[in-house]
């Protein structure tokens, strides 16, 4: 149960995507008077060494931040977690890596509280030894007692998390990315937010996951979208199409529920950059989907009672092949086996060599026909999704996704 260390992913492109997105909604946070509280599920060991044999063996940080390090065109939301890593390596080479923890400390202004939940048995000895020097540096900087401002635990933050919702200024920020080593991580992060959203409805929540072949992670998002959150957001970064051995994580996502109103167009801004300068190939791609809530009746029918039908690309926007898991709610998942190469994954210009042009299948939207459809009749404005996605390279194509294979996931 115990065998995860983030030590060997730390900085790795997922950390990029998580962090990045962490630092803006603290300063969403920030902008109001009243404090808030953090809490952070799986807060991990705090700071990572880039140098310790864990990070030197996996090598992952250097298609990751290392690959951002010495930019000078960063977009401002890039440059700013750019900036908060460059606090921690004063010399100016990148050294030292800042997990969550570090992140929401340095983000988070003195009246905030930061709750941090931690169970493997070394890292949270590490965590809470982080912390010490942390204050320490802060004391020496002559800052004034921030009392306990922060505070480690050693337990389960799934559980934890019920004892501290909600907070006493009903302002939260909370931060859940498990290590996804056992399936039932899925199943508790949508249990324990599934509570939370009853206890403290009003709270930000956001969930990192890495986006793989099995099951539970196809299904996952989808199954957070449907939780009684006001709105949500979720985005996602793929560096890579699979590899043939089905080895190594190539994609990751975060999915916001009560997101800051300011955040699509940071996202829509910054991931087209991500994409160019920490692309690997072709494969390389990003999708952005913001909605609402959606359960129940309101699931399962559409205008006027009408069946619900995908509208424009949302089906082939799906970061996987075939029918894809970006199906509505209340649709049954997929419709039927497709052929190879059929729909928007692998397909170039004018269509595959030696086929014909493809006639869409039953269901299926495209281009002018679904301008047409959506004004005949209009969504149901709680049920609808908007998705951008972006390839890297002219006329890049996304090879036929092969069986993945899970070898690890970043979490901090």
């Amino acid at each position: 149960m115990f065998s995860y260390r983030h030590a060997f992913h730390a900085g790795n492109h997922a950390d990029v995507l998580k962090h990045f997105i962490q630092v803006q909604l603290h300063k969403y946070m920030n902008q109001k008077d009243t404090a808030y509280t953090y809490i952070d599920t799986h807060a991990g060991a705090g700071v990572y060494a880039l140098d310790s044999a864990q990070a030197v063996k996996s090598g992952e940080y250097i298609d990751g931040i290392a690959r951002l390090w010495d930019r000078d065109d960063l977009p401002p939301a890039l440059a700013d977690y750019v900036g908060l890593v460059r606090t921690l390596n004063p010399s100016g080479k990148l050294r030292l890596y800042p997990g969550s923890p570090w992140v929401a400390d340095a983000e988070a202004r003195l009246e905030d509280r930061l709750r941090l939940f931690e169970l493997h048995p070394a890292d949270i000895k590490l965590l809470a030894e982080n912390v010490r020097k942390l204050e320490a540096h802060h004391a020496e900087q002559g800052e004034r007692a921030r009392g306990r401002r922060i505070l480690v635990e050693r337990a389960d933050g799934f559980h934890g998390l019920k004892a501290l919702l909600p907070p006493p200024s009903r302002r939260a920020l909370v931060l859940i990315d498990p290590p996804y080593e056992v399936k039932l991580d899925y199943k508790h992060v949508r249990d324990a937010l599934e509570e939370a959203l009853k206890r403290f409805p009003a709270g930000m929540y956001a969930v990192w996951y890495p986006v793989l072949q099995r099951m539970e992670s196809r299904q996952f998002a989808d199954r957070l979208k449907r939780l009684p959150a006001k709105e949500w957001l979720h985005v996602t970064l793929s560096v890579a199409g699979p590899r043939a051995d089905g080895n190594g994580l190539h994609s990751s996502g975060m999915l916001i529920l009560n997101p800051p109103y300011t955040l699509e167009a940071t996202l829509r801004e910054t991931m087209p950059y991500l994409v160019q300068v920490l692309g690997q190939d072709a494969g390389a791609t990003f999708r952005i989907e913001k909605g609402t809530q959606v359960t129940g009746a309101v699931a399962r029918e559409g205008v006027a009672g009408t069946p619900r039908q995908p509208v424009g690309n949302a089906r082939r926007a799906s970061p996987l092949s075939g029918g894809g898991s970006l199906r509505l709610p209340g649709q049954a998942y997929g419709d039927g086996p497709r052929a190879r190469g059929e729909g928007e994954q692998g397909r170039t210009p004018g269509g595959a060599a030696g086929r014909g042009p493809r006639t869409p299948a039953a269901g299926e939207r495209d281009g002018a026909a679904a301008q047409g459809e959506r004004k005949a009749a209009p969504r149901n404005p709680g049920s609808g999704a908007r998705t951008q996605s972006r390839k890297t390279g002219p006329n890049a194509a996304t090879a036929p996704r092969a069986p993945f294979k899970r070898n690890g996931s970043g979490r901090s």
